[in-house]
């Protein structure tokens, strides 16, 4: 494909070209070739409809057609010479598409704009990357499922501040993160609804006095439906910030997993075991098992909630319909989508390889003093006391085994007596870790009865 400069798309507007900083600071071509697919996609869509509609010849439409196939050939095979100067993936496409059917490649833009043209291209691109995203976590909420299914009544340390607070089991927390994934999953399909009006037609801003058969173009491209005000369709960006919403979210939930993946691999805790698939070692100290990759998520999550804030930053001020600042629309776009998809991918790797030790679990599940909450529980139930006085009659008996340096179960009868004559044995039958989550069975909680339920109904909706 040629580079000639001297004959800009714009037309004779300009007697001379941009300088390099203005056709440098012009260019989107970098990095808006990537919805070539979609640029070729929607321009086939409009060709077909001219002609349905007599605007163009069949046989133009007909060399039209072929001709966007063969430079979307190109492109795919690795052929084609993006040029800069050609600003961007529009440009690009028309003219190369000229230089192989000549004539008809003029016609194309007949009765639409570069704004709708890069809005729908945009939407369109959005679109399959919402798709991605909802297979993505679809498959992450499996992992998360299986490894439920695993240890549904394994028991551990559930916590508040980061401190032990009563146990629960391993299937309920991994069970925490399928409820949160499914409303990312949830909030992506809605986004996804919402965004689903094709802008194609709407023109510069005004629509068109050609008869074009907006509905016509947007069931070939899969829309609902076309937009309905045309200053909106060119100047809308909020399917791309509710896509960073919906993605700044779902990630926020993988960097909140990734940081108890850092927690729970180390040394001091040792509840899970990462694959070496998903981990690195030490440069220089032998014994280390880095959990690098949920390092590495943490870390990226950043960089999509910066996409976020950044469009949010482009779009505050602009006055209806399109101003040039919205070409700044696609880079932090780009980037969040590869980083989510990125994520989504080791997380799920991770989570289908970790193994959770359970050994470890469990003993750290009755530390801490975990079954206070039970003791106290079973002091309103058996005694008929007040839940204030049971909740000062277990502060006490916390005290007094912190004192001796064990735990509420290795307190002994006549310990319990000293604080509260009426306790009897029976309150040795819900201390255990075992005792005390099995006795959760209120919806949602933490009995593997109840785990297992949640399992199922989530094993049937996938």
């Amino acid at each position: 494909m040629t580079k000639d400069t001297s004959n800009q798309m714009w037309g004779g507007r300009f007697a001379a070209g941009p300088d390099a900083i203005m056709e440098a600071i012009n260019a989107s071509i970098g990095y808006d070739q990537r919805m070539a697919a979609q640029d070729i996609a929607g321009s086939r869509a409009h060709a077909a409809m001219l002609a349905k509609t007599g605007i163009l010849t069949d046989s133009d439409a007909e060399a039209i057609r072929e001709g966007l196939l063969t430079v979307l050939s190109e492109i795919e095979g690795g052929t084609f010479e993006f040029s800069a100067a050609l600003e961007d993936i529009h440009m690009n496409v028309e003219a190369r598409l000229k230089e192989v059917i000549g004539e008809p490649a003029g016609r194309l833009h007949t009765g639409r704009s570069r704004n709708d043209q890069v809005a729908t291209d945009f939407k369109l691109w959005v679109r399959d990357q919402i798709d991605a995203a909802i297979q993505g976590i679809a498959a992450l909420i499996r992992a998360f499922v299986a490894q439920a299914e695993a240890g549904a009544d394994w028991v551990m340390p559930g916590f508040t501040h980061l401190q032990t607070a009563q146990p629960v089991t391993w299937g309920h927390h991994m069970m925490a993160y399928v409820e949160m994934l499914g409303r990312d999953l949830t909030r992506f399909q809605d986004a996804r609804a919402r965004m689903n009006e094709s802008p194609l037609g709407a023109a510069a801003l005004a629509g068109t006095s050609f008869g074009i058969d907006r509905q016509m173009t947007a069931e070939a491209l899969g829309f609902d439906r076309p937009a309905a005000n045309s200053l909106d369709a060119v100047a809308d960006r909020d399917f791309a910030l509710e896509f960073l919403a919906a993605s700044s979210i779902c990630a926020m939930h993988l960097s909140r997993f990734a940081e108890e993946l850092v927690i729970w691999s180390s040394a001091q805790f040792r509840f899970v075991t990462l694959s070496d698939r998903f981990s690195t070692g030490s440069s220089i100290m032998p014994q280390k098992k880095n959990p690098d990759a949920a390092e590495l998520i943490r870390a990226k999550i950043g960089r999509i909630f910066g996409a976020n804030t950044a469009l949010l930053m482009v779009m505050k001020g602009l006055p209806l319909a399109y101003s040039k600042d919205m070409q700044e629309d696609k880079e932090q776009v780009f980037d969040a989508a590869d980083n989510l998809m990125l994520a989504l991918a080791a997380m799920e790797g991770m989570v289908k390889d970790m193994t959770a030790n359970r050994e470890s679990l469990e003993a750290a599940a009755g530390s801490g003093f975990s079954t206070a909450t039970d003791l106290a529980d079973w002091l309103v139930r058996a005694l008929n006391m007040p839940f204030r006085d049971a909740h000062h009659v277990t502060g006490s008996l916390v005290a007094m085994a912190e004192s001796r340096g064990c735990d509420l179960p290795d307190l002994t009868l006549d310990d319990m007596k000293s604080v509260h004559e009426a306790i009897t044995a029976d309150v040795f039958d819900v201390l255990g870790v075992h005792n005390s989550v099995a006795s959760r069975l209120s919806y949602g909680g933490t009995a593997p009865t109840r785990v297992r339920e949640q399992i199922a109904r989530w094993k049937e909706a996938l």
